[in-house]
């Protein structure tokens, strides 16, 4: 073993774990739900001041805007620490963003309300990366390789063309009841 091949490809060098964290789980999607939380919860409590004119932006379903906020962040935190139900925390997302409109001053002047549907869709579409499969040889050059043979042409495959079930002829002549019962060719008889 020389000085230039790491003992362990398990453990990642400090520099890359949270690269590799971030690319185990649906990172973006759960920050940009995180991030629409933030308006839809913290607009209906907060007042904006433009110069001595105080605007206040309360509702009265403010109780109900601070819920979905809290639950959007933590909808995203769930999308962090738990890829396993990513799907849900997308689906739930997406859906108290929609709730989220007539609730919190337009899902959050209309700031929170796109970030959690893009957070909650991105969550809902994400797929973990399949397991890259290490072989014996690490470097492949990506050219066929040579049989034992010297000399040897590399060998070809032949891949079989799709079969394709022959269609069966009618045993007998089809009625009007039997159009329904043979034609979906369901029958167990």
């Amino acid at each position: 073993m020389s000085a230039e091949i790491p003992a362990s490809r398990e453990v990642p060098k400090k520099e890359n774990r949270f690269k590799v964290w971030r690319q185990t789980r649906p990172f973006w999607a759960g920050l940009f739900t995180m991030i629409g939380g933030v308006p839809i919860a913290y607009l209906p409590y907060g007042d904006m001041r433009l110069g001595n004119i105080t605007m206040a932006m309360q509702t009265t379903a403010g109780s109900a805007a601070l819920i979905i906020g809290v639950l959007l962040i933590t909808l995203g935190l769930t999308m962090w620490f738990q890829p396993v139900v990513r799907v849900f925390a997308g689906v739930a997302s997406i859906v108290l963003a929609l709730v989220s409109i007539p609730v919190s001053n337009f899902g959050g002047f209309v700031i929170g309300y796109l970030f959690a549907l893009i957070g909650g869709g991105m969550s809902a579409a994400w797929a973990p990366a399949p397991p890259v499969e290490e072989s014996e040889r690490a470097e492949h050059d990506g050219r066929p390789e040579a049989s034992d043979e010297a000399g040897a042409e590399p060998a070809t495959e032949v891949v079989p063309a799709a079969v394709v079930p022959e269609q069966r002829e009618a045993e007998h002549q089809a009625t009007e009841t039997t159009i329904d019962a043979n034609g979906g060719r369901n029958s167990a008889g």
